[in-house]
């Protein structure tokens, strides 16, 4: 679940996480699902984008 970005998030973006005080580069090589955040429902199949509030499966 994306909970606060700015913009779009997209195949190919590559964010750096932050768990406790590891900073881990990655790549999202593609968007696998949007899907309903309460149910876990799939909404979309490989969507060309996600953005804040969205859930999707990376």
């Amino acid at each position: 679940i994306i909970l606060n970005h700015p913009g779009e998030i997209h195949a190919g973006y590559q964010p750096v996480l932050d768990c406790h005080t590891a900073h881990v580069a990655c790549k999202f090589a593609e968007l696998k699902q949007k899907c309903d955040r309460r149910s876990g429902k799939v909404l979309e199949e490989n969507p060309k984008l996600v953005k804040s509030g969205d859930a999707a499966m990376i």
